[in-house]
């Protein structure tokens, strides 16, 4: 069987290529096919793959700087050609569900969200720093890029959400269906340790909509130790914001991540994540977790048995709860964190990957297709 992945762009690493690393597991000699690839920001291994890049890796600046360029992704995802594939999986937040496949192809769309830029461009571009310019301008191609998404979304033969908040954006947009196979989370990477330190830990790519500035003004007040690992466009303006007690790490190896994991009092986790797999690395080492009460940290978090939630997204409401879980921190157990954990394990999510997508290729035999 021939089969290709789709991921929208490789010039920055987070949760979706960790999804992506997985699938490519399933599928060894599977080529990918990206808007942009830039081997600096992406692990060495990487390097191994067969990578193919659309005609925007040619641009200057597109590999730093991949917002302007937003208007051109769906020309980009369109030119290539898929002819002869079996299977295509798209693993999805952005535009690479546009692909154009053959009559014969089964396209699986594995949706980590529908286009943030699209759907929910306000919340998308505030923080941002974005140029007065580009404010005026990106808003005249929204009309345009959510009639394509839509249409591009009528292409893809099955639907999988990664989490119940995307399911249900699935249905509100794009007017589909889908099936909900969790992300997964190499849960064997991580353990607990009998030992903790004093600091408290954030884990994410460092970009407006994760929300990190709300832990780093939640600090200032608590003046607490917070360690800070992750790369992004916001990491300067959010050094600006943070006192002497919050520390940046930038990337750090495997190792030193599972330990930094192993003896934080806790993992802070602010943002509304349409899942979130930091807060289940961070359980898999037997730590709690301080989230926003929203999105799929609802799915992942057991309230008062693997972590506590906060609500209003504020700096101050964060704070309390970190006081709070400093009264309760007896109670949480490290045996029974991680072992909500080990149910995302990747295990999980290759035998229902395996499940599905014999299903999706048994219906396309069929002539039966579930939309």
């Amino acid at each position: 069987m021939k089969v290709a992945i789709v991921h929208d762009w490789l010039n920055q690493y987070g949760g979706a290529e960790l999804v992506l690393e997985a699938l490519k597991e399933l599928f060894p000699t599977a080529p990918i096919y990206t808007s942009i690839y830039d081997p600096r920001t992406m692990p060495p291994f990487y390097r191994r793959w067969e990578i193919h890049t659309s005609f925007l890796d040619k641009f200057p600046l597109v590999k730093t700087h991949h917002q302007p360029f937003l208007p051109l992704y769906p020309l980009a995802f369109e030119s290539f050609k898929l002819s002869g594939y079996d299977l295509v999986i798209s693993n999805k937040s952005g535009f690479c569900h546009g692909v154009i496949t053959g009559p014969e192809t089964v396209h699986i769309c594995y949706c980590l969200t529908p286009t943030r830029f699209v759907w929910d461009f306000h919340n998308y571009i505030r923080g941002e720093g974005l140029g007065l310019l580009a404010r005026k301008i990106l808003p005249l191609f929204l009309f345009f890029l959510r009639q394509w998404d839509k249409l591009a979304a009528d292409r893809v033969d099955f639907f999988i959400a990664i989490s119940r908040e995307v399911k249900e954006r699935i249905r509100k947009f794009y007017r589909r269906t889908s099936e909900i196979i969790h992300p997964p989370v190499y849960t064997s990477r991580f353990f607990p340790s009998p030992e903790q330190d004093d600091y408290y830990l954030v884990v994410s790519r460092l970009v407006p909509y994760k929300r990190i500035d709300i832990a780093v003004e939640a600090f200032n007040i608590l003046k607490r130790p917070l360690l800070i690992v992750g790369e992004g466009r916001a990491r300067a303006s959010l050094e600006k914001k943070a006192g002497p007690n919050v520390r940046f790490l930038g990337r750090v190896s495997g190792e030193e991540l599972a330990r930094l994991y192993a003896r934080c009092q806790a993992l802070i986790f602010p943002g509304r994540e349409d899942f979130g797999i930091a807060p289940l690395e961070a359980q898999a080492s037997g730590r709690p977790v301080i989230a926003y009460a929203a999105g799929g940290a609802l799915e992942t978090i057991v309230e008062g048995k693997t972590g506590l939630f906060f609500k209003p997204q504020t700096p101050e409401a964060l704070a309390e709860a970190v006081l709070e879980f400093e009264k309760r921190a007896a109670d949480f157990d490290p045996a029974a964190i991680r072992e909500n954990a080990m149910r995302f394990d990747v295990q999980n999510f290759r035998e229902k990957m395996h499940l599905f997508i014999q299903f999706a290729l048994d219906s396309a035999k069929g002539g039966v297709y579930v939309h």
